[in-house]
């Protein structure tokens, strides 16, 4: 089947492949002012600690250069920057452009532009030379790609053989108790936090719905082993509602 006629999620909602990209597009270009603030709101600050976690599984170490891919507003592109010291380098790329534009800021801001780039690119096909990473992290991202299978694909070629590649991403909780309070939670209070806030409930309808759409933690298992990451694993956090994803390039 060609692309033309392919299918795939947005939410809940079933749109032609090629249109789901400008459609998260509009959803990150309507929040991107507020992204942080209402981060910070609808995980009760727990995206924080989960990120510090990413950043010490990710043995960076100075010289090392690092792709924060799906970066957004650049919180761990700073932390990174701060790692990989004078000799290193921070990349961080996303394909939107109001996200990618408060990032900036963000690490000019931080004093961090002497040893970072920013790159507006497209998972699917990273516009990278072969083996140039020490690592990848992709934190809340990898959900909102259409290609996940290429997307992978594309970050296994860019690292360096030795690297490793970081997926933080809401998963599956793993009791069922706890996957009904957080659906009451997520579909109830985000929307109307986002109507608060950004005055857009329906960027943060589709979150929640996204989020169920995603592959649960042995699916996106499953996928690394197939992209050609070895020794992948997982790290369930928050009871299964963020997972996070580490694999390796052999």
């Amino acid at each position: 089947m060609s692309d033309d006629n392919k299918v795939t999620h947005f939410g809940y909602q079933q749109v032609p492949w090629q249109e789901k990209q400008q459609k998260v597009a509009g959803v990150f270009r309507s929040v991107a002012g507020k992204y942080d603030v209402m981060n910070d709101l609808i995980s009760m600050g727990s995206h924080r600690i989960l990120k510090r976690m990413t950043i010490e599984l990710a043995g960076i170490r100075p010289g090392h250069k690092v792709l924060d891919l799906a970066g957004g507003t650049g919180d761990l592109a700073i932390k990174f920057s701060r790692l990989v010291g004078e000799t290193g380098q921070v990349v961080l790329a996303d394909i939107n452009d109001a996200m990618l534009e408060v990032g900036r800021d963000r690490l000019f801001d931080a004093g961090c532009s002497h040893n970072t780039q920013v790159a507006q690119v497209n998972g699917e096909c990273l516009p990278f030379e072969d083996n140039t990473f020490h690592c990848i992290t992709i934190a809340f991202g990898l959900r909102n790609i259409t290609d996940k299978d290429a997307a992978l694909r594309s970050m296994l070629r860019v690292l360096k053989p030795g690297g490793r590649l970081l997926v933080l991403e809401f998963s599956t909780p793993t009791n069922k108790t706890l996957a009904k309070a957080y659906d009451a939670y997520s579909f109830a209070v985000w929307p109307r936090l986002g109507k608060l806030i950004v005055n857009d409930a329906d960027s943060y309808q589709y979150l929640a719905e996204s989020i169920r759409m995603h592959p649960d933690q042995d699916t996106l298992q499953g996928m690394m082993d197939n992209a050609g990451f070895a020794r992948t694993e997982y790290f369930n956090m928050l009871g299964g509602i963020v997972a996070l994803h580490r694999g390796f390039k052999f």
